[in-house]
């Protein structure tokens, strides 16, 4: 829900004047306005955040209306012997981003706002721990993998936007090692997982020349940036996203398009930061990608979104000719409480709405469902969830790629009403800074250690030796990227991003090193660096 409100709000500051066109912007800033007025409840003391209400286990016990869901309404909250660091931290971003969207329309309303931020971001960062450890029952639906180290960075980095106060610069700097957001390499941004998302905003603040004595940390994380622009386009040699046969991006199974949508509008603010400031290229190690070339990138992920794809069919409900029209959603798959009040018990939803064949009785117009698998294909299934299911978060980033897509080349980098986008740019950087390269402290080594044949085919066995550089700081976190591997691999265990090192707290000390092995009948696989901590 954070996320959401976090998304819409940047929407609206890079694209309100689109709204505004399109006589929009009123129906934003109301939804922005539901989210954080809950949020200003949620959060009744500088630390205390209550951060959910109800269970994932109970909740899916029933299939009901929410008008009369039976299931428990118990409150769990944050405190300083309960930290979230994490969902805090998403929650302070949230209010800070949303603080500039109501600057003009209501300054009484953003300092509030800014205050509550302002605390929040304190509260995670003195208190630090994974949310999901202090509410358990979260874990099973909403489990932390990245972390809290992106969701502190991502909270001071919009706190900055909406205060220039250079304290929360200089957080973002100074915690650029110890807190990933210069070691993360990834193509991948979700309520989860925000580097990629610090690391634009961080690209923007440098090229609106507001870096001040942290131009070179904030190049670093530019560089970052970069690299989520080549991963996304295909240009970046390894670490490329996968995509379907029709040119969907696919990063998983489960609700890809959260990704799709996500990185869309990144694309989409980055590309129009470089072009404001007047950059020629991303450089990519497969060539370069201009402003324009990552713009109709954006613009193909959006266009497949909405229909043009193999299947001739939009994962926006109610729009276009072919549609999902049983998505997995309680208050649409069940007839309207208007229409028919009824008690609809808990199980009763199970056996009698539930397995139903045919259309939802309530159209859940403007959703955007999980989308197809990684070869175009898609099931219309209510309990086809993971393709089905139509989270808030599909959504709010893609109000923002929408807004600037309609209005084609004619980009309004005007205020409108209310709001006040921070888009004043300075001079292009020079081409020495603009291209500056940070070279990581982590060396790969690939050594061939034993072969033999079976069945007619060579098979070999590999040594992959990681090694940290650092003169004196020690590598934590480490996700390994792994391409083109086709055997099992000892001495890793994968995760949601990526290959982590096996063990409670695996590190690999300065000048330290750590090896893995695989075995497969191929040529040697990619092997990268997904992200770190260097502490």
């Amino acid at each position: 829900m954070a996320f959401t409100v976090t998304m819409m709000s940047w929407s609206v500051l890079e694209y309100g004047g689109q709204m505004q066109a399109a006589g929009e912007l009123g129906n934003a800033l109301e939804a922005i306005k539901w989210g954080t007025d809950y949020f200003v409840k949620a959060h009744p003391e500088p630390s205390v955040l209550y951060g959910e209400v109800g269970d994932g286990d109970t909740d899916h016990f029933c299939w009901q209306r929410p008008e009369e869901m039976t299931t428990s309404r118990q409150a769990y909250r944050l405190d300083p012997q309960r930290p979230g660091s994490d969902l805090a931290g998403e929650t302070a971003a949230a209010m800070a981003a949303a603080s500039l969207v109501f600057r003009r329309s209501n300054p009484g309303y953003a300092n509030l706002l800014l205050q509550h931020s302002k605390q929040m971001f304190d509260f995670a960062d003195k208190f630090r721990g994974r949310y999901d450890a202090s509410i358990p029952v979260a874990r099973k639906y909403y489990q932390s993998v990245s972390g809290y180290s992106d969701e502190l960075l991502w909270a001071a980095a919009w706190l900055f936007q909406a205060t220039d106060d250079r304290r929360y610069l200089d957080y973002l700097a100074n915690n650029a090692d110890a807190m990933g957001g210069t070691g993360w390499s990834t193509a991948m941004f979700s309520w989860d997982i925000k580097y990629a998302g610090v690391q634009v905003l961080a690209a923007k603040i440098l090229l609106q020349g507001r870096a001040g004595a942290h131009a070179a940390v904030l190049q670093r994380y530019r560089q970052k940036a970069d690299f989520f622009v080549c991963a996304s386009l295909g240009k970046q040699g390894y670490g490329n996203v996968k995509r379907t046969p029709g040119g969907l991006l696919y990063h998983m199974q489960w609700n890809n398009l959260q990704y799709v949508t996500s990185g869309s509008f990144l694309l989409a603010a980055y590309s129009d930061s470089l072009a404001a400031a007047r950059q020629a290229a991303v450089w990519c190690p497969a060539g370069p990608a201009s402003p324009a070339q990552i713009m109709a990138f954006a613009k193909s992920q959006v266009d497949y979104i909405l229909g043009s794809n193999p299947r001739a069919t939009s994962y926006m409900v109610g729009y276009g000719f072919i549609y999902p029209l049983e998505a997995h959603h309680r208050g649409a798959s069940i007839v309207s409480f208007q229409s028919n009040p009824s008690f609809v018990a808990c199980k009763a939803g199970y056996a009698i709405w539930y397995p139903r064949k045919g259309s939802n009785p309530n159209l859940l117009d403007g959703a955007i469902v999980g989308g197809p698998d990684e070869n175009d294909n898609f099931v219309d299934d209510r309990n086809n969830y993971q393709q089905t299911e139509a989270p808030t978060y599909n959504n709010a980033p893609f109000m923002g790629v929408l807004a600037r897509l309609a209005a084609g080349g004619r980009l309004d980098r005007s205020i409108p009403d209310g709001l006040d986008n921070q888009t004043s740019v300075a001079p292009s950087l020079s081409a020495a800074g603009d291209q500056g390269v940070h070279a990581s402290p982590i060396v790969i080594e690939q050594n061939a250690t034993a072969s033999w044949t079976e069945k007619g085919r060579t098979y070999r066995r590999y040594a992959v030796t990681v090694t940290n550089r650092s003169l004196n700081k020690t590598v934590h976190e480490l996700f390994l990227g792994i391409d083109k591997l086709y055997g099992p691999v000892t001495g890793l265990d994968k995760k949601r991003y990526g290959h982590v090192l096996q063990g409670t707290a695996p590190s690999v000390p300065a000048g330290g090193s750590v090896t893995f092995e695989y075995a497969h009948a191929a040529p040697p696989a990619n092997v990268w660096v997904t992200g770190y901590k260097l502490v």
